[in-house]
């Protein structure tokens, strides 16, 4: 049985008034959906609160859930509207929306950055790009940063990323490519590549 339909039974089990069923639901996406909101809040206790706002949201709006996307999706969908939504009450950076076209993205691809040498100049450098990537993606505009930490940490499906922000999918295809870019970017000078090429 698939974790699709797993989450379908459960949500049909709460949809028939079974409320440790929804419990199951929050202990399986709870961390997921925290990691999630931790992307676009910085506050660890912020974050803790608008992922329970998405739950008790997601709860109340169980009974119309009808299945048409996996649970997951649907789920995270709420969260990132509930953390706009806080974003944009703390009057902090509202979100932006960017609506480029961009054909090749799906097709770019990132050369594997380093080989598994662990020498202590290697460790130094890996830890220096990771931080590195990490100041980049946070650095990004919302819509840029959501995208691609959809794709990349959360591992979701064009499709399922389209759904969750609620955008065409070439509008997640620019996204992701735009981010990817903007990623490569910072790291050209670290890894000393030519700016007009990929690594």
């Amino acid at each position: 049985m698939s974790d699709r339909e797993i989450d379908q039974q459960l949500v049909e089990r709460v949809q028939r008034g079974d409320k440790q069923a929804f419990g199951l639901l929050v202990a399986k996406y709870q961390r997921k959906l925290s990691r999630l909101l931790s992307r676009m809040i910085r506050d660890p206790a912020e974050v803790e609160d608008v992922a329970q706002e998405a739950f008790i949201k997601a709860y109340r709006a169980l009974p119309s859930f009808r299945g048409d996307s996996a649970f997951y999706t649907w789920l995270y969908r709420i969260g990132i509207n509930t953390a706009k939504n806080h974003l944009v009450s703390q009057g902090r950076r509202a979100p932006t929306t960017t609506e480029v076209e961009a054909e090749d993205a799906e097709q770019y691809e990132s050369g594997e950055l380093l080989r598994d040498n662990d020498t202590p100049e290697r460790l130094l450098q890996t830890r220096q790009i990771g931080n590195t990537v990490n100041e980049a993606v946070e650095a990004l505009p919302e819509e840029l940063r959501t995208a691609i930490v959809l794709r990349e940490i959360e591992g979701l499906s064009y499709d399922e990323i389209a759904s969750v922000m609620g955008c065409p999918i070439g509008t997640v295809r620019s996204r992701i490519f735009r981010a990817r870019e903007a990623i490569a970017e910072r790291l050209r000078p670290m890894l000393d590549v030519a700016p007009d090429k990929r690594w």
